[in-house]
């Protein structure tokens, strides 16, 4: 009976092969959109990995001291019997944006980075005298044919990061000072206290890496874009199920009066549902990867353009994250196919075989929903306006989205009900009540083009928000021509000597890293002029701000650390043991994920004494500075990237912008084409349904033709509502983005500014994808023979 009834079963897909493919394809692409994204995520996760990993970065204590420690320091530590080691690192822009990092691998710990050079005396002896880099492959392939120091792979190295000696580093970053000495993990005893002998700062690692930590609100926000485009692919899953279970309501009562227990028939049909995920799954993965691929360089490159992440732009196969895809598939089709199953369950032995239209739903299920619809929405609501955390504006995200959907079907038979007064003749109204009755049968459709559209809304809305404004905030804080930073002070002293002889004003700084309110930040001292006084963004300010930073009685603090520490105007911050200083004013500061401190260069040179005077910018008539760029490169001897114009320094932060939300546009096109597939799928299974309702418009003399262009017209008449309801959704969306989620990951809020001209285009293509989607059912429908026409009377009626 079981072997019987597993083949009844299995008929219907080979008599149904178009449902077949489009339940497999929805569950293919759900999968491969959350795979994909979780597959970039957890290539990323292992890189920050590997960086730490990097000379025990992760987990060795250092010491150092503003403006960086030196060999003497080095000296004096070995010679009291303190095993430390020596570490300089720092970037050089050409040929590739590449981290370098000396040791000495005679002193440094055993670890990750230094694998390469055991055992092999040769290349320890290169390492150590012409020179070599160790990088790992990709960095390898980046750098080919650059006038580098020779490379050899370094497997268990973070892309982006190239290990040598530390007199090799020395000379590529044309820098003397060591950045910090290393303090191996196990120490002799009876050695002298820290303190008695140098007068380095010692810290040590927090759990975890400080970019996977930096870089969770990243990673959180793919995966809440992976989430919203599985959601959509189950839409068409759930729409594919629950057609396939309301056409074999028939088959069901047969086996079951045949003798086939209830048990036994769910368990057969959710085993069914299950072989189903597994086959789409697999498929949904090799797609997955395929995207993920593709998708990874522009990632990378995010993440090292935002964060200084060494992220690797090539995919690693992690059956990890592909087990876990598989899972997702599992629990979605379960989800998916929960409600057909129950029912399954809950129907009599002699239930009706007469086909209904699928998932036609009775007043008090709208009712229901509108019920449910309105308590999500009013969590959101809540949740919006009490939410400080990230996860808790994720959740009034998801709720809003969901109450959002579950509210489309009631709001759209309300519209065509208010919209029947504007009818003409009985085919308009037939038009409109048709429609009416065709919203429940499309529902899962429709709701999942809001949820694109919406999300369309939202994010373009948000981009279009940051690149208006960071655009405008780039020609506020960039307002010097040149930025100029030398290798070592009495460059930089010529350097400004030379600038000085045609510039309007040179103006140097200082910075130096420290530690504020457990939080890592820098501390900058500005000159006292008119371009900061004038140019610089302040968000909010005392009266006499420029003057309290001037004479060190007041700082400025970027937003990020503003909001972050709770701080207000006045509140004393508190930069080092004996020294805290009121905040006298607060600056945007967007795209820096950590805290900014700014303070007079007077007071912060007295501070800290034995800092190099290294960076200025000068003002100077736009037309003069190329010209004074290339003195300052021939006269002071700086390489070339050392000196950098206002433009150049534009162009790149505009290109790391652009390529930041590079990702999340390529899932919003991901997640609309869902969506119209989602479309594709509901009216290609619903046209043999709806014959009953068309075929007494043909006996009354309408041509096929034209039922065509009435259901192409309701269909466009649905993705028209639909798309005028999800730009409210998607313009809240934009704000609980901008004002929570924002604020809560990255520290900075932006102004929320409209761009109407975008929503119009998106609901042309709104417009568009449904129209492709009814494209097919249409044109069957103009081909259908009178003789099937006919055989609804004799059969349905």
């Amino acid at each position: 009976m079981t072997r019987a009834a597993i083949l009844a079963l299995l008929s219907h897909w080979r008599r149904q092969p178009l449902q077949l493919a489009m339940l497999l394809i929805g569950l293919a692409l759900a999968t491969a959109l959350w795979s994909g994204v979780q597959a970039i995520n957890a290539e990323a996760r292992s890189s920050y990995d590997r960086a730490a990993a990097t000379l025990g970065q992760d987990t060795l204590d250092r010491l150092s001291r503003p403006g960086g420690a030196t060999l003497e320091d080095f000296v004096t530590l070995r010679r009291a019997g303190w095993l430390v080691s020596p570490v300089i690192e720092g970037r050089i822009a050409e040929p590739a944006r590449l981290q370098i990092l000396g040791v000495d691998p005679l002193t440094a710990p055993p670890q990750a980075g230094l694998s390469a050079l055991a055992g092999d005396g040769d290349i320890l002896a290169d390492f150590l005298g012409p020179g070599l880099l160790l990088v790992a492959p990709e960095t390898a392939a980046e750098l080919e044919g650059s006038d580098l120091p020779p490379r050899r792979i370094a497997p268990d190295l973070a892309p982006g990061i190239a290990v040598t000696d530390i007199t090799t580093a020395q000379a590529l970053l044309d820098r003397e000072r060591l950045s910090y000495l290393t303090l191996a993990p196990e120490q002799p005893f009876g050695l002298p206290p820290l303190e008695s002998v140098t007068d380095l700062s010692r810290s040590t690692p927090e759990d975890g890496t400080d970019l996977a930590e930096l870089t969770d609100s990243f990673h959180l926000n793919l995966t809440a874009f992976g989430l919203l485009a599985f959601g959509v692919g189950l839409f068409i899953v759930q729409s594919a199920i629950g057609l396939a279970f309301e056409q074999r309501r028939q088959t069901f009562r047969t086996l079951r009066a045949l003798g086939l227990p209830l048990r036994r028939l769910v368990l057969l049909l959710a085993a069914e549902l299950a072989g189903f995920a597994l086959i789409a799954g697999t498929l949904g993965l090799a797609l997955g990867y395929a995207i993920a691929a593709a998708l990874l360089p522009g990632v990378a490159g995010t993440l090292r353009g935002l964060y200084g992440a060494p992220v690797s732009g090539v995919l690693d196969f992690d059956p990890v994250w592909a087990l876990a895809g598989l899972g997702i598939t599992l629990a979605g089709t379960a989800l998916a196919g929960a409600q057909a199953l129950w029912t399954v369950a809950r129907m009599p032995l002699l239930a009706p075989a007469q086909p209904r239209a699928w998932a036609m739903a009775s007043a008090r299920m709208l009712t229901m929903q509108g019920v449910a619809a309105g308590l999500l929405l009013a969590l959101a609501l809540g949740l919006t306006l009490t939410a400080e955390s990230l996860i808790a504006a994720f959740a009034s995200l998801a709720a809003l989205l969901l109450g959002a959907a579950l509210a489309l079907p009631p709001l759209l038979i309300a519209a065509l009900r208010a919209a029947r007064p504007l009818a003409r003749g009985p085919v308009g109204e037939w038009l409109l009540a048709d429609a009416r009755q065709q919203v429940p049968a499309l529902s899962l459709a429709l709701m999942a083009l809001l949820l694109a559209l919406a999300a369309n809304v939202g994010v373009g809305t948000m981009v279009g928000s940051f690149r208006t404004t960071f655009t405008g905030w780039l020609d506020q804080r960039l307002a010097a021509e040149l930025y100029v930073t030398a290798p070592d002070e009495a460059t930089a002293a010529r350097a400004r000597a030379i600038a000085a002889e045609d510039a309007r004003a040179v103006l140097p700084t200082l910075s130096t890293d420290l530690d504020v309110l457990g939080r890592p930040a820098t501390l900058v001292g500005v000159p006292d002029a008119p371009t900061y006084r004038e140019d610089f963004p302040l968000i909010d300010a005392a009266p006499d701000a420029w003057d309290r930073v001037a004479d060190g009685s007041g700082i400025l603090v970027n937003e990020q650390l503003y909001r972050g520490a709770d701080l207000s105007l006045g509140n004393p911050l508190r930069l080092s043991e004996d020294w805290q200083v009121p905040v006298a004013g607060v600056y945007a500061d967007y795209g820096n994920p950590a805290g900014e401190v700014r303070i007079g260069l007077g007071p912060m040179s007295e501070r800290y004494p034995d800092l190099p005077l290294l960076r200025f910018s000068v003002r100077i008539d736009p037309e003069d500075a190329p010209a004074l760029a290339d003195r300052l490169r021939q006269e002071a001897s700086l390489p070339d990237q050392a000196v950098v114009n206002q433009a150049e320094v534009k162009a790149i932060s505009l290109r790391v912008f652009e390529q930041t939300f590079l990702v999340t546009g390529a899932l919003n096109v991901l997640t609309l084409g869902v969506a119209g597939i989602a479309v594709l799928t509901s009216l290609l299974t619903l046209s043999s349904l709806r014959l009953p309702q068309l075929a007494p418009l043909w006996a009354l003399g309408m041509r096929p033709g034209r039922l065509a262009r009435l259901d192409v017209a309701r269909t466009l008449l649905l993705a028209l509502l639909t798309w005028v309801l999800s730009v409210p959704v998607g313009l809240t969306l934009a704000w609980v983005l901008l004002a929570k989620v924002n604020v809560a990951a990255f520290g900075w809020r932006l102004p929320m500014l409209l761009f109407p001209g975008d929503w119009l285009w998106l609901g042309l293509a709104a417009l568009a994808a449904a129209g492709l989607a009814c494209l097919w059912p249409a044109l069957r429908l103009t081909r259908l023979p009178p003789s099937r026409l006919l055989r609804i009377f004799a059969n349905d009626r």
